[in-house]
């Protein structure tokens, strides 16, 4: 029973043409072509991964990309043309570097002010240097001594609270 069922999965996946190979890529260019194509791989986004270029990227989508690429690269198109057609298509999104200008400029400037900032903090917490220490005598007559245990002051003789859990304790 159980092998007629697995055999019935494996049909409807094949007909369905979920366990069908993927498409291969397309056939690589000359070497000097392909070094072209890779390195403009590695600029752009793939819009699956999103963390990963085109060229490192192991998802169809990434080698449709790929492929486009190599076919842009293929027809003489230069490297700004590339870029320029994906960035037509997906926006500036697309790179993986984006452009130092604009509202941009805080992504590549962001992190040197942040260091700039946190190192003129230190700075200024080296400069002051420890808190000054008061003196023992001196901090004795400062502040009022605090209550010995078991006594009471006029304060909490006046909470009412305070009594009530003095009367329960003492039971």
């Amino acid at each position: 029973m159980t092998a007629a069922l697995l055999s019935l999965t494996l049909a409807f996946g094949l007909i369905t043409g979920q366990f069908a190979p993927q498409q291969g890529a397309s056939e690589p260019l000359a070497p000097e072509l392909e070094v072209r194509v890779q390195k403009l791989g590695k600029t752009l986004r793939c819009a699956v991964c999103q963390g990963l270029s085109v060229s490192d990227s192991p998802s169809s989508m990434a080698r449709a990309q790929l492929d486009m690429v190599r076919e842009l690269v293929s027809e003489g198109k230069s490297d700004q043309e590339v870029i320029d057609f994906f960035v037509s298509r997906y926006g500036e999104w697309v790179l993986l570097e984006p452009k130092a200008e604009g509202f941009n400029w805080f992504v590549w400037l962001g992190p040197v002010a942040l260091l700039m900032v946190g190192g003129f903090v230190i700075w200024r917490q080296v400069q002051q240097g420890p808190p000054a220490q008061v003196p023992a005598a001196a901090a004795n007559t400062a502040t009022p001594s605090a209550p010995t245990p078991g006594t009471s002051t006029a304060a909490d003789d006046a909470d009412p609270y305070l009594q009530a859990v003095r009367r329960e304790l003492e039971r």
